[in-house]
């Protein structure tokens, strides 16, 4: 039987965030080192082969693009415009969390402690040179991941200890309304779940609820 070929690993899809120069704008020294540093980023990138689906100002309008856009990645060239970026970096990766990563020339120790509270999984300083594009994306990317990890284990292990809370008290109901001891209690939850194909959790809240309305 013949073997299917594998297919080739997916594109990282990018968008670039940073000042767009206007025709003529390269004239001007402070645009004329923008475009430098655009075009360091834009060659790391496309030599590493990473996908740039567009690049894009920091406006009122990016939070909508990249909703349409849906990128595996958000870089930020900010030379030193970093914080206002920032607002409007938060808003646009509000509902669905994306690895961030930030160059700039700002090495102020509160632009840095802001980036990193809006989500940002990496703050470049002086770094933009194309040489080092890949290994610092893959870093981001890495840590990013790692965070996601750790975000979603925080979160099930607080939801456990919500339903644990939740049984705990139904236990506590059942044992007072018909006289039983903690294990009995927990084996008549079990067995109102199995019969009602709930699960433990749920037909303690169900219990909760009924207290709720009795009471």
């Amino acid at each position: 039987m013949p073997r299917t070929p594998a297919q080739p690993p997916r594109k990282l899809r990018i968008v670039v965030v940073n000042t767009i120069v206007p025709d003529g704008g390269e004239h001007d020294a402070a645009l004329a080192v923008q475009v430098m540093r655009g075009n360091a980023l834009r060659i790391g990138l496309l030599e590493s082969g990473y996908d740039i689906v567009a690049s894009l100002p920091a406006d009122i309008y990016l939070p909508d693009r990249i909703a349409q856009l849906q990128p595996d990645m958000i870089i930020i060239d900010a030379e030193s415009d970093a914080r206002d970026v920032l607002e409007h970096i938060v808003i646009a990766s509000r509902d669905e969390r994306r690895p961030i990563v930030l160059f700039t020339e700002d090495d102020t120790t509160s632009s840095m402690d802001a980036a990193m509270a809006a989500g940002v999984s990496a703050y470049i300083v002086a770094g933009l040179q194309a040489e080092r594009i890949k290994p610092v994306l893959n870093v981001a990317l890495a840590r990013f991941r790692q965070e996601q990890k750790l975000l979603a284990e925080l979160s099930e292990t607080r939801h456990k200890l919500a339903e644990r809370k939740i049984i705990d008290r139904a236990k506590g109901i059942l044992m007072t309304h018909h006289r039983l001891t903690e294990d009995q209690a927990y084996q008549k939850l079990r067995s109102m779940a199995m019969n009602k194909n709930l699960k433990l959790a749920e037909i303690a809240q169900r219990i909760l609820d009924v207290e709720d309305l009795l009471a």
